[in-house]
């Protein structure tokens, strides 16, 4: 094609050079990306946390939740050898439907305490991951505006991977991780009302229940599993038009509660209105468990309660082990292969199946004895 510049019409004119383009590529990129972090042993790992690094204390949660041999065995010795220094926290577990304000209300609970005493707070949110991709949204942050910049909250969103319950499976070793940094109070959100919520009941002080008026659900049968859990019962969002509706509620779930038999810690579950977004009762929802924890204190009941859990989480850490060796046999993948295919074909039933699978299990286990 013929450039009209090129043209003895246009013999007059300059055609200047372009200027030359540029790579896609950032060529400062290489001087600028980030130095990978140092790895870390199990010592600076729990120097950092003691000394109540933030980053370190990330950084181990993260080794807690990997999926590795190697990182789970020195996460393990990490929680070992930071068990001595925790202990000392108030552990509150949260739970709730979906849309009952959770997030909101733990937002505004944790306000409330930090601005009143001079600890730190750490907040465990598990968020639901996905059946299909596996993964989680981990979105709670964005809903606890004024606690993700506090300078002495710790926020740790994970995913609750399939656990029961919601709670992520490593939650209870966080804790830990978390007292051993100083942190004085942990809170732990759970997903919502699920399945069960006996995990989360067992690595906490004290259980609350968040409700919402209107939702038709006060005397329904199917919430008495978790309502004879609760330790505390609360009505969110009673604030405008909706104030006399949550009280109604209120009494609805404390007629409720005296038709169920006396907890073991002697104390009926309180329950109390408030409106996590309008900051509304705050004072009296917090009062509620300050007086709670002080009475189990008194008669003995936080101690037995926290002795109990020690055991529940022995034989939990049986079976998550007995699960971890049993699908780790060698061999095994094979062999449950064949199984599957047998069932597919219809020669042989699921309960055989899973005999024959064990029998070569034990046979792995214990040979000829």
């Amino acid at each position: 094609m013929e450039h009209p510049e090129n043209n003895e019409a246009y013999k007059g004119l300059k055609v200047n050079d372009g200027v030359e383009a540029l790579g896609s590529v950032n060529p400062y990129l290489p001087t600028m990306r980030r130095k990978k972090a140092a790895q870390l042993s199990v010592n600076d790992y729990v120097e950092g946390i003691l000394r109540g690094d933030v980053t370190v204390l990330s950084r181990a949660v993260t080794l807690l939740e990997s999926l590795l041999p190697e990182h789970q065995a020195m996460a393990q010795e990490v929680v070992e050898k930071s068990l001595p220094y925790s202990g000392n926290s108030l552990r509150v577990g949260i739970t709730g439907v979906p849309g009952a304000g959770k997030s909101t209300s733990i937002d505004a609970f944790g306000m409330h305490l930090l601005s009143n005493t001079g600890g730190k707070l750490a907040v465990l949110a598990v968020d639901p991951s996905s059946e299909r991709s596996k993964g989680s949204i981990l979105g709670d942050k964005t809903r606890m505006e004024r606690l993700s910049i506090h300078p002495r909250a710790f926020i740790r969103p994970s995913a609750s991977a399939g656990s029961l319950g919601g709670v992520a499976r490593k939650t209870r070793e966080t804790i830990i991780l978390c007292e051993a940094a100083g942190y004085d109070t942990v809170f732990v959100e759970t997903v919502g009302v699920g399945q069960s919520e006996t995990a989360v009941c067992s690595m906490v002080d004290f259980f609350l229940l968040i409700q919402i008026a209107g939702a038709g659900d006060e005397l329904q049968g199917i919430k008495r599993g978790i309502m004879e859990m609760a330790d505390g019962i609360v009505i969110n969002k009673a604030d405008g038009d909706n104030v006399d509706e949550a009280r109604r509620a209120a009494v609805h779930y404390r007629n409720a509660l005296q038709l169920f038999p006396m907890p073991a810690s002697g104390m009926r579950p309180e329950v109390q209105t408030y409106s996590g977004f309008f900051d509304l009762d705050i004072d009296k929802v917090w009062g509620m468990i300050d007086s709670y924890v002080a009475k189990v204190k008194a008669n003995g009941w936080f101690d037995e309660r926290r002795r109990y859990q020690q055991k529940y989480w022995m034989y939990e850490a049986i079976d998550e082990q007995l699960k971890s060796r049993f699908y780790n046999t060698p061999d095994m993948q094979d062999i449950l292969s064949r199984y599957e295919q047998l069932l597919q074909q219809g020669k042989i039933t699921s309960f055989a199946a899973a005999s024959k699978v064990l029998d070569f299990f034990d046979a792995n286990v214990y040979g000829d004895e």
